[in-house]
């Protein structure tokens, strides 16, 4: 049975993607396609797809990554065509190069694609080529070619297979695994056929949505480059050699030089010539500036002569992103997505061995470390490191981190104390302190822990880490309800409603419930029941609760 769904969802997919192949040769004018699915249904279907890929610990799920690339993405999708299109960013932890765009503007990036760039500016570039292929319909419109029961279907395919991989034995699970694995890659990505109209679209749309944004249009050249370089690189088969993304995103050297005679058309409407004269060189550069209408300097002389020649200019990219925030993201993202942190803590040491690790390598090691259980010598490296970077939020946070893992825990309170009265509000501060609060186990910890994540409630409905400390927090302040319901919406944001509208229909039978929280656990239920609903006409049910 479990093969027999592996196959069918593979034939969906593949059906749709041949569909959509005989139907290119006309471009679609008025496409039809928002009548196949609503807005809303959209919504659900990337909602879904994310909660099935959280429930098997796919998605790398931290504050400051999260924030950052949310961050990222908002900006581009700011600057696109449709800014009033809603957009969920989040980051996997395959190390295969690949991103992909889905249904409800869902948009995933794997984390080897953050490691194989350089900068900030060309994972925006993927983003912005991703953020048009929603923006365009091009996801839309391959599902309006393809058969029209095919979605429902193919809906409830997927959810079999999630539950299959929950079943009794090993080899099923491994089974589920794999089949989530192709569903990534094929479902999520290869729902598109992305036909060379479509990918052109998207390069020219998404370099005009990068320029908006401020980023470096010669990132995205760039970053297609250095993916050809690393498939060149690998080993194996060409199919193995090839990252995932080019599979699905067929880099040609046509396309590289498109994008780099947009980057130049781009380039050269708000930038000037500079040409800088030393005693031994003369360097002549392109520089960005706000305003295209700036002369640019006689030729033979030094773009600002009062300035000392030796003197490092930062970018001159308006809006660039910070090279410094991108190296503490990736090199986190390195940590949190190994196999181990001892894995981990080997990598730095090949790079050490290579050559002198950078300000942002030595943060990873030190961060490795920290998970590893050397949180005092951790401590050391991350305090040296803020003595070059001072007040930087993601060393600090490290250092007070690893102080209250090697019991210093006044100093550590001070530091935390200090954060969140500096950056009140702030989800990574607050989570991280919350975290070391929980740790203690102690009902003044919980109560202060509350404290910090209460604000921040409203705006965490889709965040499954903040329910799920919130709902710790609250067993240790004495809080079962709150608790409860914390502990619900992690389950139903993980891809287990039916579980969560157990949990919930549990809670209400509670005597001590108030009028406010009676009402709030009344609005989940019968917000969660329809869901559910739909699961269980698929025939879809929570194996957990099955076996109770």
């Amino acid at each position: 049975m479990r093969a027999f769904l592996i196959a069918a969802v593979l034939t969906l997919v593949f059906a749709g993607s041949h569909a959509a192949a005989q139907e290119n040769r006309l471009p679609d004018i008025g496409s039809s396609a928002g009548t196949v699915i609503s807005p809303s249904q959209q919504e659900e279907y990337g909602e879904m797809l994310l909660a099935q890929l959280r429930h098997y610990d796919m998605v790398l799920e931290d504050p400051l990554i999260d924030h950052w690339l949310r961050t990222t993405g908002t900006r581009l999708a700011s600057a696109s065509d449709q800014p009033r299109q809603s957009f969920t960013f989040f980051m996997m932890r395959d190390r295969s190069i690949n991103a992909f765009a889905t249904l409800g503007g869902y948009i995933g990036v794997n984390v080897g694609l953050v490691l194989t760039a350089e900068t900030e500016d060309e994972v925006a570039a993927v983003l912005a080529h991703e953020i048009v292929h929603v923006t365009q319909s091009h996801v839309l419109r391959s599902v309006e070619r393809a058969q029209r029961d095919s979605v429902p279907m193919l809906l409830a395919m997927l959810g079999a297979i999630a539950l299959a991989a929950g079943s009794d034995s090993t080899s099923s699970g491994d089974a589920g695994m794999a089949a989530i694995a192709s569903i990534q890659g094929l479902a999520l990505q290869r729902q598109i056929d992305y036909t060379r109209s479509n990918e052109s679209e998207a390069d020219r749309i998404g370099m005009r949505t990068l320029a908006r944004s401020g980023y470096d249009v010669d990132a995205m050249a760039s970053m297609f480059e250095r993916m050809q370089a690393v498939s060149r690189v690998n080993q194996g088969t060409e199919r193995e050699r090839l990252p995932d993304y080019l599979r699905t995103h067929p880099v040609t050297t046509t396309r590289i030089s498109e994008a780099r005679q947009r980057a130049e058309q781009y380039a050269g409407r708000n930038s000037v010539v500079a040409t800088t004269s030393t005693p031994d060189a003369v360097l002549t550069e392109r520089i960005k500036v706000p305003d295209g209408n700036v002369a640019a300097p006689a030729p033979g002389r030094p773009s600002n002569p009062l300035l000392p020649v030796n003197l490092q200019m930062p970018s001159m990219h308006p809006g660039a992103g910070d090279p410094v925030i991108f190296g503490w993201a990736r090199e986190r993202m390195r940590v949190l997505s190994a196999n181990t942190t001892r894995q981990a803590i080997n990598e730095y040491e090949a790079m050490r061995r290579a050559e002198p690790l950078t300000d942002a390598q030595r943060y990873g090691l030190a961060l490795a470390r920290m998970r590893a259980g050397e949180a005092a010598r951790a401590a050391n490296e991350f305090a040296a490191l803020l003595q070059d970077h001072p007040g930087d939020r993601w060393l600090s946070l490290g250092l007070a981190e690893a102080l209250a893992k090697s019991g210093r825990i006044a100093e550590a309170d001070e530091r935390f104390e200090t954060m969140v009265r500096r950056l009140p509000n702030d989800r990574a501060v607050a989570l991280t302190y919350a975290a070391v609060l929980v740790e203690r186990d102690t009902a003044e910890a919980g109560r202060r822990a509350q404290s910090l994540l209460r604000p921040l409630l409203r705006d965490a409905t889709d965040d499954p880490v903040f329910q799920r400390t919130f709902a710790r927090i609250s067993e240790i302040a004495g809080d079962p309800v709150r608790a409860g319901e914390a502990w619900a919406e992690a389950a139903y944001l993980s891809g287990r409603a039916e579980q969560a509208l157990v949990q919930l229909n549990t809670l209400r039978q509670r005597d001590d419930l108030d009028y406010y929280a009676r009402a709030r656990i009344d609005a989940r239920i019968a917000a969660i029941t329809p869901t559910v609903l739909e699961l269980q006409r698929q025939g879809i049910r929570d194996d957990d609760l099955r076996r109770r």
